[in-house]
């Protein structure tokens, strides 16, 4: 059994017991989280497609870590013949979580 689901922003396919990094959640660390955001169902071959939600369906999930830093991107702008170059980066911070269940 999995799911796709809308997990802050960003589409995610789920089982359960799988870990996923999320964009940072208000959740803290050990907390359960519901995510009723759920695009698609597959249930042993019997699939449902929301429309744009399935309805009654909810992914629960446990934040494992709430503060974990992604690997870095980095920003570099240039410009032709001018002389300019500017060098900038940054680490985005990501929420680990771990999913329960799919109901």
């Amino acid at each position: 059994m999995y799911a796709i689901v809308d997990i802050a922003g960003q589409q995610f396919k789920v089982e359960a017991g799988s870990v996923l990094y999320v964009n940072r959640l208000a959740a803290k660390k050990d907390e359960a989280v519901e995510f009723d955001k759920v695009l698609l169902l597959d249930n042993e071959g019997a699939v449902k497609v929301g429309a744009p939600y399935v309805e009654g369906a909810v992914v629960k999930a446990t934040v494992l870590k709430d503060d974990v830093k992604g690997n870095k991107v980095i920003v570099f702008k240039k410009i032709r013949r001018k002389g300019f170059q500017k060098l900038n980066g940054h680490r985005q911070k990501l929420s680990l979580i771990k999913v329960d269940a799919i109901a």
